[in-house]
């Protein structure tokens, strides 16, 4: 790996989480161009908008990142 790039991914590894997730989401979307799937984004919309009211009304439970990484990676 050029000096650069690993000297980029040493600092985006400092990040706390959430920026280093708003980072991953970022890059990956370059690679995705400009073409967008109008069908995929509204299903996507649609499944956002159910699982937070699933999660509002209490009908399911969060849990924490841990605990759901722990039940994966037990099922593999």
């Amino acid at each position: 790996m050029h000096g650069d790039i690993r000297d980029l991914v040493d600092a985006a590894l400092k990040l706390p989480p959430e920026a280093r997730g708003a980072l991953a989401s970022r890059l990956i979307d370059s690679l995705q161009g400009d073409e967008i799937d109008a069908d995929a984004e509204l299903a996507w919309e649609a499944e956002i908008a159910r699982r937070l009211e699933e999660l509002d009304s209490g009908k399911v439970k969060a849990i924490p990142w841990s605990e759901a990484r722990r039940q994966i990676l037990r099922a593999s």
